[in-house]
């Protein structure tokens, strides 16, 4: 099992990445991460990762799913915005392959219109909440929802529901 992890190129959530990492690791399961960047990563508290793949040259049959991780980087690039990486969440959405998104990482699945009658875990924040209803997503402030291969969590305590989310993908 391999999973795609996707950063920003800058101003990601550090922990969120550590503990994806952590589980991973722990469970046993392969990951890459991907960005859009040329050069190296940068999170928000200054951890540096080098992209394993560059997300325009992935090839979803690789995968098992997607993992969207937060942060900043997300509004400062505009990545829900980035027609590519709403490309590829469509195709892994179209092949059931899950997608996981972290806290304000939700916005890009919004924007790549595969949410319609899904319950996702949003940060409380009315911008989010409302483009989460404009594409027709429900709007939940539990800490994970479960929403056929999509999975999100709000970024309250990131590790406990990676767990989650780990042992919900070992039931699919």
């Amino acid at each position: 099992m391999v999973f795609l992890v996707f950063i920003a190129p800058k101003n990601f959530t550090d922990e969120t990445l550590s503990n994806i990492k952590l589980f991973f690791n722990k469970w046993g399961i392969d990951y890459k991460i991907a960005s859009y960047s040329k050069g190296d990563c940068e999170g928000a508290h200054g951890a540096v990762y080098k992209q394993d793949v560059n997300a325009n040259k992935v090839y979803v049959m690789d995968y098992e799913g997607i993992v969207l991780v937060d942060g900043k980087g997300i509004d400062e690039y505009k990545l829900y915005e980035y027609r590519p990486l709403l490309d590829l969440l469509s195709q892994f959405n179209n092949l059931k392959k899950v997608i996981c998104a972290v806290g304000n990482a939700s916005t890009i699945l919004a924007r790549a219109n595969i949410i319609q009658n899904k319950k996702i875990a949003v940060p409380k924040n009315e911008e989010i909440i409302r483009l989460i209803l404009l594409f027709h997503g429900i709007p939940s402030q539990n800490n994970i929802e479960f929403s056929d291969n999509i999975i999100t969590i709000n970024s309250k305590k990131v590790g406990e529901y990676i767990y989650e989310m780990l042992k919900h993908i070992n039931k699919i």
